[in-house]
């Protein structure tokens, strides 16, 4: 699966070169890191011929929407553990868990308390008690699997690039790319959260060194955005016309640019951004943009 490294055509300084990677471009929905995650995790669920998969995720999760969709098409029974015990009464309010829903995906609401211990043995045992033989996927879809199919994301011809940079949510991607970078590039991660715990679930699959992460580019921590933010993303799409998603991408973008603007990256850099998909989220994100009165996304022409 090779996609575009669209260039982005706007005055740099230091005649740098900036190219984003349209991996969003994959699939309709199971676009971006998730169908990467996802290739060798669901013909993992064939070969062993599990009862079903169960992850886990937030009520606007893109892990969600894809899990549901792509077992859809594999004809594989799903369920996700959703955060949030005032849920159920609000599906009908919620794109994501809709879209999920349609797509044949079974729900287990907990309460956040509980979703706190979704990776101990005991919740773990609790789930295979109640949905049989199951393939049970970490929060965000990433294990070694997921990481062996974020390791194709990068071909040959890419690397021409001195930067690989792309957002951090649960690791997995980015580990991928610095098992597949070549050793004169660098790995730029700008994570979704606050925090530095993301360090270590890095190394736990990472076997190179030639990474860093920039974590000042949160504006708040996961989901949070502000209105300087939203207008960032506006403005990005009518001077490129490539669509950004608040959570991950945008904020990567975001970061980059003013890298750009502070001299992080020597003269002539060649830099390739990855656009990890995630726009299902859009339409969840205007919904809590209009209830707060702030500025929404819009991808218009």
């Amino acid at each position: 699966m090779i996609t575009e490294n669209q260039k982005i055509a706007l005055p740099f300084k230091n005649d740098i070169s900036l190219y984003i990677k349209r991996e969003d471009a994959i699939h309709s929905f199971v676009s971006g890191n998730k169908f990467r995650k996802l290739k060798y995790n669901l013909a993992d669920v064939e070969v062993k011929d599990y009862d079903s998969l169960v992850t886990f995720g937030g009520a606007f999760s893109n892990h969600i929407a894809a899990v549901a969709f792509a077992c859809k098409e594999k004809n594989i029974n799903c369920v996700g553990v959703i955060r949030g015990e005032e849920l159920p009464s609000k599906i009908h309010e919620n794109p994501t868990l809709q879209f999920a829903q349609k797509n044949g995906m079974k729900f287990e609401f907990v309460t956040r308390e509980q979703y706190r211990e979704k990776d101990t043995e005991a919740f773990k045992h609790y789930l295979q008690s109640k949905y049989g033989d199951c393939l049970i996927l970490p929060e965000g879809g990433t294990n070694a699997l997921a990481v062996k199919g974020c390791e194709e994301i990068l071909q040959v011809e890419e690397k021409q690039f001195d930067y690989i940079c792309c957002a951090v949510g649960t690791g997995g991607t980015i580990a991928g790319l610095i098992n597949s970078v070549a050793e004169h590039q660098k790995v730029i991660g700008f994570p979704a959260l606050k925090g530095d715990f993301l360090q270590d679930e890095i190394r736990k699959f990472a076997k190179n060194k030639n990474w860093e992460l920039m974590t000042h580019y949160h504006f708040g921590g996961y989901g949070k955005v502000t209105n300087e933010f939203i207008g960032f993303i506006n403005q990005f799409f009518k001077q490129t016309k490539i669509p950004l998603d608040p959570i991950y991408t945008g904020k990567m973008v975001f970061g980059v640019l003013d890298l750009i603007e502070k001299d992080y990256f020597p003269p002539h850099s060649k830099i390739l951004m990855i656009h990890t998909g995630g726009l299902q989220g859009v339409q969840g994100m205007n919904q809590l943009l209009e209830k707060r009165k702030m500025t929404k996304i819009a991808f218009d022409e």
